[in-house]
């Protein structure tokens, strides 16, 4: 079928709203926009450099936990949650009870991803695995009495403080089986040729529009790029933190889903997609240029200077990339040392510049890799 030819869905009258129910995509996309197929090019390009970091970078695991943290704090902050990146990475001890909250549903993101990248190994990006992480995603946070890990078994909406003057009212939950179930047979099939940056937009704009949880559905549908993204080895790790590009243009996402439900413009949706893709992947792929200049400056001019205590200083850093806010209890328990070793090798680190105490505190004291993390903030 042509995209052009794309037909959203229709408007269906209940008691006292009309709610969208969404067109079936399974089915093979036409594309014939010569700027979407420019574009495309262009993303897939940029994806294979990212996912070149994947393959070439040494260690490149320690670095990949700051990417996902990256995608887990922008898309929590889409939702409200005020957690940034340096407390992201902080044990729960060291957060302040007002900001607990937020703090977990952040980790929950994480622990989502974690958990649905290994399942596929084993388990098809379906339905099933969605409800999964989406019940990790809610545990113990806001949302934790919306049915965890369950379809909606009522109504939902979007905007308005009543579904009367919503701003759109996703189907009606009788439909949402049959809906999930064409949504997952898109993303799983072999026999239909459409391209991959394609059927993941569109799968995500379907997703948003059917709305299948109470809660949560903002980050399971950004979360299904990535799983999609991985599951299609198009990336070999989630390096790609596309929820800082919505996070960022976040009115033009929404006003660009709402103009495919009311008029259909899915072209204007996937250029705005494929734009993002591309975005994201020149941002990581700088990021991890700036990461290995920083690596070997530090590895090869900085820290030399401390002669026996080098092989503890070489590990600290290798921590530090995957977690660049520390307390002393941290290093102790990672590098296997005690506390005096661990002082003194802190303290090397600070007084070259590595790292910087934030606290101001005598006792308690939290430590960040500045340079490091502000990588991550461009």
């Amino acid at each position: 079928m042509y995209l052009k030819d794309y037909r959203a869905g229709v408007f269906s009258k209940q008691h006292g709203y009309k709610s969208f129910n969404p067109n079936p995509i399974n089915k093979e996309w036409i594309i014939t926009s010569p700027e979407i197929i420019t574009l495309l090019e262009e993303a897939n390009l940029k994806l294979g450099e990212l996912n070149a970091f994947s393959s070439f970078v040494p260690d490149v695991d320690v670095f990949i936990r700051m990417h996902i943290v990256k995608e887990a704090t922008q898309s929590s902050r889409i939702e409200g949650t005020r957690t940034k990146m340096d407390e992201a990475v902080l044990e729960a001890k060291d957060i302040s009870p007002e900001l607990k909250d937020d703090w977990q549903e952040v980790q929950n993101y994480i622990e989502a991803m974690h958990y649905a990248i290994k399942k596929m190994k084993t388990l098809p990006l379906s339905s099933r695995l969605i409800r999964e992480a989406h019940k990790i995603l809610l545990k113990g946070v806001r949302g934790k009495h919306k049915l965890p890990g369950e379809f909606r078994s009522s109504q939902n909406w979007i905007g308005g403080a009543t579904i009367n003057d919503a701003v759109f009212v996703p189907p009606h939950h009788s439909l949402v089986p049959d809906c999930i179930s064409d949504l997952e047979k898109f993303l799983n099939n072999d026999n239909i040729q459409v391209p991959h940056l394609v059927r993941i937009a569109i799968a995500h704009y379907q997703f948003e529009a059917i709305h299948p949880f109470l809660d949560g559905n903002g980050r399971i549908g950004r979360l299904l790029i990535t799983l999609y993204l991985i599951n299609q080895k198009i990336l070999n790790k989630p390096t790609l933190y596309f929820s800082d590009f919505i996070e960022k243009n976040r009115q033009h996402y929404y006003n660009n889903l709402m103009a495919v439900s009311l008029e259909s413009k899915i072209e204007q949706w996937l250029k705005f997609f494929i734009v993002g893709i591309i975005e994201t992947a020149r941002t990581a792929i700088e990021t991890f240029a700036r990461i290995i200049a920083l690596r070997d400056k530090l590895e090869k001019e900085v820290i030399v200077s401390l002669g026996k205590r080098l092989p503890n200083a070489k590990s600290l850093l290798t921590y530090l990339y995957s977690k660049p806010v520390v307390t002393v209890a941290d290093v102790m328990h990672s590098l296997d040392i005690t506390k005096q070793t661990a002082n003194v090798l802190i303290k090397d680190f600070s007084d070259l510049g590595i790292l910087k105490e934030q606290t101001g505190y005598k006792r308690n004291r939290i430590f960040v890799f500045e340079e490091y993390l502000r990588l991550f903030e461009k």
